[in-house]
């Protein structure tokens, strides 16, 4: 039982009152009697006073209770949610919506390709926290055509879920994810797709490295938070491919792994905002379709696999990666190298394809860079007082070469080529934290092309513009 509280100016006002009425009576000063009286009197006051002090007491621990027993809801940049007063228990939603506008000229897939309006990507998201420690995620995505199936077709317009996973986090040096997620491999694919500073990702992620997969991984934070690491075990996804939540097709797994480090992090050294890791993933799939290698537009496919060929044993992915942050630049580079058995009919052999890419980024209104987005100093507003955001210039290169044996391997009626090779520019206006307009330039070059109903000559120029919104 806590102690009785008594307010500091309680015993002055105690004496106060027995200072007055002892005044008042100057003649019964001597009398005992009436000294007893006035005693007396003062107890009772004294009691008078320590039962609303009580009272006012049990009163504040009432409303520290009822305090603690309600739940804090937020509405920001970061989403819309609700928490209970003591943190255990939390739900958030959020949202990205991305609207673009594509152009593509040229001699090469775009010849083939119609201009026009696209919702990109259209993705609520619900998360949250119970009981502290164990969190969820579930994104919906209700953008694009088809179901992200090898068979899909612009006819059609199909919901499927992007992210549903669960998360056990009792330490931040090893947590468990299990469902279906990114894995820990791409260090672009990483990056959310509100973050990342092109309008699409490098051949790296779209077309050697996995995109989402079903499995589990451990993952966490260690050496004072310098070190990321992950292993997982998951189905298996095709080049760039993203699986589904249904059951694998085959009885071999892909085993995933991918350490990360930032070592200068957090001290003064021009190095602070470097990072660097190595992920690959390792498998024996056989019998599985093959992915096809899409042009920059991700419309259509510079390099198909002919219907017949299969994977045929080993797909192994090894990925150096690497970022640089300081002050207003930032640039990512990244190397992945796939080495995959194959057959077709009688024919069988291994392909080895790989992807580079290096972007740079510079913000010419002075904000930070950063791997997670950028802030503007100023955020947008109309009027005299109003500012005008953040503006950023990109650039950057990328490469996709397959083996040279790919060619009898692939779908000659669609025409192929073996390399693809594309210079790109871009410009980012962040009007606050969550709103932006983009703007990208890529002029692709195709080499050993040969024609047919799809690839058709050996440019692709694609012009997009997006307006984006992520809270």
């Amino acid at each position: 039982m806590k102690p009785a509280y008594h307010k500091p100016g309680r015993p002055l006002l105690r004496l106060l009152i027995a200072s007055s009425l002892m005044s008042v009576l100057p003649v019964q000063a001597n009398d005992q009697q009436e000294i007893n009286r006035l005693k007396a009197l003062i107890e009772e006051l004294d009691q008078r006073i320590r039962v609303l002090d009580r009272k006012q007491e049990i009163a504040a621990e009432e409303a520290a209770a009822r305090q603690k027993s309600v739940a804090v809801v937020s509405a920001s940049d970061k989403g819309f949610g609700i928490k209970s007063a003591d943190g255990n228990f939390e739900y958030k939603l959020r949202g990205l919506a991305q609207f673009d506008y594509r152009q593509f000229d040229g001699s090469g897939p775009a010849s083939s390709v119609f201009d026009g309006f696209l919702a990109r990507r259209i993705r609520p998201t619900f998360e949250g926290t119970v009981h502290g420690k164990y969190g969820f995620r579930f994104t919906p995505e209700f953008a694009e055509s088809g179901d992200g199936s090898a068979t899909s077709g612009v006819a059609q317009n199909k919901a499927r879920v992007i992210d549903a996973y669960l998360d056990v986090r009792h330490n931040p040096e090893a947590s468990i994810r299990i469902g279906k997620f990114k894995p820990f491999v791409g260090l672009e694919r990483l990056q959310s797709g509100s973050d990342i500073k092109f309008i699409e990702r490098s051949y790296v992620s779209n077309n050697i490295l996995p995109n989402r997969d079903l499995g589990i991984s451990l993952y966490g934070e260690v050496a004072d938070k310098k070190v990321n690491y992950a292993l997982g075990l998951f189905n298996g996804v095709r080049d760039g491919g993203e699986n589904f939540t249904s059951q694998d097709e085959n009885q071999a797994k892909d085993f995933a792994a991918r350490i990360f480090s930032t070592p200068f992090a957090g001290t003064d050294s021009a190095l602070a905002g470097l990072g660097v890791g190595l992920a690959g993933t390792w498998s024996n799939s056989s019998k599985n379709s093959l992915s096809s290698f899409r042009t920059p537009g991700q419309a259509y496919n510079f390099f198909s696999y002919a219907s017949a060929t299969t994977a045929d044993g080993k797909r192994n992915r090894l990925s150096p990666q690497a970022y640089y942050y300081a002050g207003p630049l930032g640039v990512i580079a990244e190397y992945a190298v796939v080495d995959q058995a194959v057959r077709s009919g009688t024919t069988a052999g291994s392909l080895k394809n790989d992807a580079w890419q290096v972007a740079a980024s510079w913000l010419l209104t002075g904000e930070d860079a950063s791997f997670r987005g950028v802030k503007p100093y100023s955020p947008f507003k109309p009027g005299a007082d109003g500012g005008w955001g953040a503006v950023e210039l990109l650039a950057r290169y990328q490469e996709n070469r397959l083996d040279d044996k790919a060619s009898l391997y692939a779908d000659t009626a669609k025409g192929y080529a073996t390399a693809a090779r594309t210079w790109g520019v871009g410009l980012n206006w962040y009007l606050n934290e969550s709103s932006r307009v983009a703007v990208n330039y890529d002029l692709t070059s195709f080499d050993n092309v040969k024609t047919g109903s799809v690839l058709k000559g050996d440019i692709e120029r694609f012009l997009v513009a997006r307006y984006q919104l992520a809270f």
